[in-house]
């Protein structure tokens, strides 16, 4: 069994765990996952992931506003997100960040929104984690902009877009993805990457790894992922397992 799985992004906040929610977080620990960033996407969600991370020693919340809720957020929420994260479990600002996959007519609202937050962020001192889905361009013109810490999560982008957001200093997130079949930008961006500028994470309850794909995500799965980048470096599982970890508390300065 491999040890020190640590998920930078997931969503136990979703409601497809009310059901098990306990028991599927109490039964982590004993499976080698060391911790977990629970990430919210409006108001709401960032409370219960403050909750979840309040109860659970091992899981960390990241507090922030989702592109796709652009519309519906209350005008006063970087005031809301900035009492959220004086929390000392609140460990990042997220994810915010871009989405023109679902919404092409709300572009310049999330930019503006997405500003914000990284403004806030880096007057807390936080880092970002990033959505960034069919919005390269903007997404990267932006961090360029303000060269906040953090990660593009779940990325999606080419080797060249990579490079880019690694000049930043920002590290980048692969999950499920890299193990699909069809996922040659994934595989690419995982051979160029240095390991030191890496996390892994799940997106759970989506974006499940082959094998598990079409099934509910959960942090376990990450050994599925580490087993792929392995294949693809040519090293142990385990080495990715222990330097993504370390990746994780040093980008989220987690000190356990």
């Amino acid at each position: 069994m491999y040890s020190n799985i640590f998920d930078s992004h997931a969503h136990y906040t979703d409601k497809s765990f009310n059901d098990d929610r306990e028991i599927m977080l109490g039964s982590l620990r004993e499976s080698g996952v060391c911790g977990v960033i629970n990430c919210g996407a409006d108001i709401e969600s960032s409370v219960f992931s403050l909750e979840l991370a309040k109860k659970y020693p091992f899981i960390y919340a990241a507090c922030g506003v989702h592109p796709e809720e652009v519309e519906t957020v209350e005008a006063d929420y970087t005031d809301t997100l900035s009492n959220l994260a004086k929390n000392e479990k609140c460990v990042a600002i997220g994810e915010i960040g871009l989405d023109y996959y679902w919404r092409q007519d709300t572009k310049s609202q999330q930019k503006e929104m997405f500003e914000n937050q990284i403004v806030l962020a880096k007057e807390l001192n936080l880092p970002i984690i990033v959505h960034d889905r069919e919005a390269h361009n903007d997404t990267l013109e932006i961090l360029k902009k303000h060269k906040p810490e953090g990660v593009l999560h779940c990325f999606s982008g080419s080797v060249e877009t990579a490079k880019e957001v690694l000049k930043l200093g920002m590290y980048i997130g692969l999950g499920g993805a890299v193990t699909f079949k069809n996922a040659r930008k994934a595989v690419e961006v995982a051979e160029m990457l240095p390991l030191d500028r890496l996390l892994l994470e799940t997106d759970c309850p989506y974006m499940a790894p082959v094998p598990m794909r079409g099934k509910r995500n959960n942090s376990t799965y990450i050994s599925y992922i580490a087993e792929k980048i392995a294949e693809i470096k040519g090293v142990d599982p385990q080495t990715v397992l222990d330097v993504t970890a370390e990746n994780t508390k040093k980008l989220f300065d987690i000190k356990k």
